[in-house]
């Protein structure tokens, strides 16, 4: 007998029409930064986060860097916004995601890149869906129409769709862009996931976006800009990270 796959859940666009709403004067955002070997690009994205007016606190998680990266991080240590952690080697975005998770005190949790593809000028579109309490989790994805093309390789874009189909079949989901660096959380979705959370590379993702979805959680999918990077500037992902994910998909869609 064949099974059909499940109607899929659509998480909610942004579609919202009229004025922005405010953010609280007491609402705190904790940014979690994962760095691996990115030493030339560090120091300006904890810039451009520090430039979002929002209250925030920022969590760096270095990632057992060997490229300069500790040292730079070191010179920044006495900055009262930054909370800088040090892992002794290598393990992969997601354990860097675990440590920042567990040190998050922040009432929404953002996850940001330590490259400069993502631009933490998006902040604010991504966090509205959770104060207008559409969403208790938002993805900030490539393929919505925002300001700028998203410009990915043909085999990385690709990669990602299918990627993502398959992360939709298993999961029951309707998301544009699973891989996606920006997954923003309110607290307690954090609290109640990242003690399940196993996946220390960047299984990681489609382990989030399983979990978040059996959790039953809300989900809505901001449309944001991005600059691909290429190998040669740093690009880490490689094909064995997409044979991990599909493992992930499964994996996580049923336990």
């Amino acid at each position: 007998m064949i099974l059909a796959p499940p109607e899929p859940v659509a998480p909610a666009t942004d579609t919202k029409n009229g004025p922005p709403v405010p953010v609280p004067t007491d609402l705190r955002l904790s940014v979690v930064i994962p760095v691996y070997n990115e030493r030339g690009t560090i120091a300006e994205i904890i810039r451009r986060v520090r430039a979002v007016p929002i209250d925030k606190e920022i969590i760096v998680v270095d990632d057992g860097s060997t490229d300069g990266t500790r040292e730079l991080l070191t010179s920044l240590a006495a900055e009262p916004d930054v909370r800088i952690h040090f892992h002794a080697r290598n393990g992969g975005k997601g354990a860097a995601l675990k440590t920042g998770f567990a040190r998050a005190t922040g009432d929404i949790i953002v996850v940001q890149d330590a490259d400069l593809e993502y631009d933490p000028a998006d902040f604010r579109r991504l966090i509205e869906p959770i104060l207008d309490n559409r969403a208790e989790v938002v993805f900030g994805s490539r393929f919505l129409s925002h300001d700028s093309r998203c410009v990915l390789s043909f085999g990385h874009r690709l990669a990602n769709r299918a990627l993502t189909m398959l992360s939709n079949f298993f999961c029951n989901l309707s998301l544009t862009d699973m891989e996606t660096c920006y997954k923003v959380f309110r607290r307690d979705v954090v609290e109640a996931l990242a003690p399940r959370l196993q996946q220390n590379g960047f299984g990681i993702e489609p382990e989030l976006t399983a979990r978040v979805a059996r959790g039953g959680y809300r989900i809505c999918e901001v449309g944001i800009s991005y600059e691909a990077r290429t190998r040669r500037e740093g690009k880490k992902i490689r094909w064995r990270d997409g044979a991990k994910a599909l493992w992930c998909i499964v994996r996580y869609s049923w336990w």
